[in-house]
Order: C-alpha cells, then structure tokens, then sequence
C-alpha cells in the first residue's frame, strides 16, 4: 500500500555533452545519484575537512527505508514493487551506441518516455490498468509519484508536465506528488558578454537551454520560461540553487569562466528557480567533487520537502532604513538619493554542520534590495524550508532552527556621485542570529526565539501567533536606532506539510 508522502521516486539526471559522457552515463546503474562526497568545503577559509555523505540512494535507504528496484541484472519483473522504491529513468540509452541508435531525440521524446515510465511504475505498484479488483483500481486512481532532477533533468520533468502530459490528460491532473530540481536552468543558460545560449548551438541538443527553444517544448508563448504557466502547482515544486561557480570542474574550468561568478559554475542563480515556487541557495557547485546533487545541503532539503512536517516561509518587511546623517542632510536638500542593499541569510537546524540555505555577498548571492523597494514598502522574500520531527539529530522537543540575518552598510550615491568619505566596506546595518524553536499540537503552532547578541543559542521568547487561511503567522521585530539603522519586521510562517 502507498502510504503518502512516501511515493516511488523517479531520479532524472542532467545534460551529457559528448558521446563519451553518454556511454559513462548510461554504463552506470543509477546515473549519478548514488555519488556520494567525502570533502566538505570550509566556508571561511576554503579550506577542506572531511565529511562522508553516502549518496542521495544510500541516505534514502538508510533514512526512508526505499529500496531500488534491480534485481539480478534487470528490473524487478514477476512482483508487486514495493511503493517506497526509486526508479532511475535511463533516457540516455537509446543515445548510447552500445545500447541504442546513438542518435539523440529531441527533448520532447525525452518527456514521452518519461511518460511511459510513469505508467509503468503505476502497473507494477498498483497492479495493470485492466485489473478488476476495487484494492487495485483505488491505488491506481490515487497513485502518484515524486520526481527528482538534476540540470537538464529538471527540463525534462518541465516539459513533461508542461506539454506531453496536458496533452493526453484531458485536463486531469499528472500523476505527480512533487518536483524537486537541483541546478535546472528553468530560465535558460546564459554567458558573459553573449546572453542567452545563442539557437544555432545545436549539437548535441545543446539549445535545449535557449530561450526560443525552451518555449518550444515547455509550451510558453508569452509567460517568463521559468513559468510553470498553471500546469502544475507551484507550492508542490521546489528549486535548489547552487552558488559555488570556483569549483564547478568541466572543461577544465572554461565553463565556470564562460558563465561567470553569481552562478553555479554553469547556471547562473537568477535562472535556477522556476518563478513562484519555494527555494533554497546553498553553497555548492552545479557538479564535481563538490557538486549539488552529491551533498548533505542537497539532499537533507530534498528529504524534508519530500517527507517534511512544517512548511516554514521567512519574509522581512522594511518599514524604514535611515541614512547617515550626512546623507540624510543631502536628502533634505533635495538631492537624489540611491542606495542598494545587501541582505545576508544563513539558514541551520539544531546540531547539523550544514546549512540549510545560505546566501552572503562572498559568495555572490546575497538578496539585492534597492532603496526604491524599501521606499515602496514591498516585502523581501528570504527563504522557504520544511522541518522534520524525525530528524537524524535525535532530541526530543520542538524543532530547531536558526537564520543569520545581515543587512549591509551601502556605498550611497548623491545625484549619481559616490559618497565614500565615510563609507568602511562590510559595515552591517543589522547583524544577528535568531535562534528557533517551533513545536505543533494538533493544528496549534508554537514558535519561540531568541536573538543570539542576547540569549546565545537559546529561544525562549514565545511569539503570539496571528491565523491567516490555515498558515500560522509569527513576527518578530528588527530594528537598529543608530544611523544607519532599521525599523522591520520578519514574519515567518508555518503552515503543516504532508
């Protein structure tokens, strides 16, 4: 029996670029996620440490109880597949030379298969599309699985929901719980001083990653290409964003160059995430020794999307920031005023040497926030994570979490001049760390903190929570009384999961 949120996953790896990366992927059994890492990249000092992580296979096994569906050689054919079961989807076999035509289809036939490994999956779950016992039919009827993607991968996964399905469904939703993508270029891949990844590159199906192209087969017309455009719900996919461009190995390094920092070696961070949808940044290349997919950040946000307890969405609203005095004399003039800021997040549960989520200016991620937006009032989107009450870090008691919030000093512009006189780079605004601790009751949630500068790791301060259509809403005052200082708010909400 299919017990949710425990789905068949179906793992749908990234691009292979020469015929010779095509015959190594299709010579491995699980294409890539059971590449485990052994080195962990410091981040202060970019220094390495070791740290195992078995794989994403391996932990899902250890952690979930999954099995793969091999057996002696082949699949599992004369039996039921246990649902909790990972299915890798092998579409580079028919490119393959030792083991297809070494042709490569477009992407769209790509999709269909995938198609049909849905379907089969359902048959060998839940029993054959012409069964006649009620048991099977109502397992087949709620059947659905998890879809899991690496780069290109995650197109592929796009263009099956976005096109083939919507085309033979009727209107019935796919057949697909959730969507989760590490690294996917869902806005396309773009070089320095080029743009866009020119259409004519077509060898090797390389302008799968052009805009033009990418409307083609994902059926965009007018909508921004990393728009789902209402095929699939957007609150059940999630984008992983890498941000180490230094460690990204392919081509000795000339792709890193090509693409360029605020990037994961390949794709650049403003193209990693479909529009609308939950997200994490974490400071991993898009492959290679310290590659997305092969990570403990990859893999813990991937297992509590997928089986998670709490949804938890963080947001600050500005109210106000003021200027240094000097500045602010020079406002009252009548001068223009222009400033951009730089938000720093870092998101950590109890125990781990992880993080969850991290963006800093280092690392060329930080959150960018133009003066005009505060001045507008517009919310700034920080970050969306789910909790797990069953996590590896055993202790009773609520769940904890932690984010690093800074908000950096800019450098001010007076009628489009630099006023630097008295500017000292990486000057915080606001510089903390807020301590968590969120438990739930039945649908109660309670959620407790602390500042770091006050209570060091502890949350002992309990929030009044405010009900808003089913999500439980906290906010927690920030402010700053010097100048440059801040008066905000950051509202987090927790909504259950699964």
């Amino acid at each position: 029996m299919i017990k949710p949120p425990y789905y068949p996953i179906v793992y749908i790896r990234g691009y292979a670029g020469s015929q010779t990366e095509v015959e190594d992927t299709v010579a491995t059994p699980y294409m890539g996620f059971n590449l485990g890492s052994t080195k962990l990249r410091q981040l202060w000092d970019r220094e390495i440490v070791k740290y195992i992580f078995e794989s994403p296979l391996i932990r899902l096994m250890k952690d979930h109880a999954y099995t793969d569906v091999f057996n002696e050689g082949d699949l599992t054919t004369d039996q039921r597949v246990n649902p909790k079961s990972v299915w890798i989807y092998r579409y580079y076999e028919s490119v393959s030379k030792d083991l297809g035509s070494g042709e490569r289809p477009p992407i769209e036939d790509y999709a269909k298969g995938l198609d049909r490994l849905i379907e089969e999956i359902r048959d060998r779950v839940c029993g054959p599309a012409d069964t006649q016992d009620p048991d099977e039919i109502a397992a087949r009827e709620s059947f659905k699985v998890h879809l899991v993607a690496h780069s290109m991968g995650g197109l592929v996964t796009r263009c099956y929901l976005q096109n083939i399905h919507p085309g033979k469904s009727n209107g019935k939703p796919p057949p697909v719980d959730k969507v989760f993508t590490y690294a996917t270029p869902h806005g396309g891949i773009d070089l320095r001083g080029i743009g866009n990844l020119p259409a004519f590159l077509q060898v090797n199906n390389m302008d799968n990653f052009n805009e033009k192209r990418m409307r083609e087969y994902l059926k965009i017309p007018s909508e921004p290409v990393n728009s789902l455009d209402g095929k699939f719900d957007p609150d059940r996919f999630f984008s992983l964003v890498g941000t180490n461009h230094r460690d990204y190995p392919a081509a000795r390094g000339l792709a890193s160059a090509a693409v360029g920092p605020m990037s994961d070696g390949l794709v650049q961070i403003k193209n990693a995430s479909v529009a609308g949808t939950a997200r994490a940044f974490v400071h991993r290349s898009h492959s290679g020794h310290y590659g997305i997919v092969n990570s403990e950040e990859g893999y813990q946000n991937l297992r509590r999307f997928l089986f998670g307890d709490v949804r938890v969405d963080i947001t600050l609203n500005i109210d106000d920031i003021s200027l240094p005095t000097a500045i602010e004399k020079e406002k009252a003039k009548g001068h223009e005023i222009r400033a951009s800021y730089h938000a720093e997040t870092a998101v950590r549960v109890r125990g781990a040497r992880w993080d969850l989520h991290r963006r800093s200016v280092a690392d060329s991620s930080a959150h960018f926030i133009p003066y005009k937006r505060i001045e507008d009032k517009k919310p700034v989107y920080l970050y969306t994570g789910y909790l797990l009450k069953n996590s590896r870090v055993k202790r009773r008691g609520p769940m904890g979490f932690t984010m690093d919030l800074g908000i950096m000093v800019p450098e001010y512009e007076v009628d489009r001049k630099w006023r630097l006189d008295q500017h000292f780079e990486g000057g915080y605004i606001f510089r903390d760390k807020i301590n968590f601790d969120l438990s739930t009751t039945g649908d109660t949630v309670v959620l407790k903190y602390g500042f770091d500068s006050k209570t060091p790791n502890r949350a002992n301060k309990k929030l009044d929570a405010l009900s808003d259509n089913g999500v439980t809403k906290f906010q927690i005052p920030i402010s700053r009384k010097s100048k440059p200082g801040i008066s905000a708010t950051l509202t987090i909400s927790a909504s259950h999961w699964n």
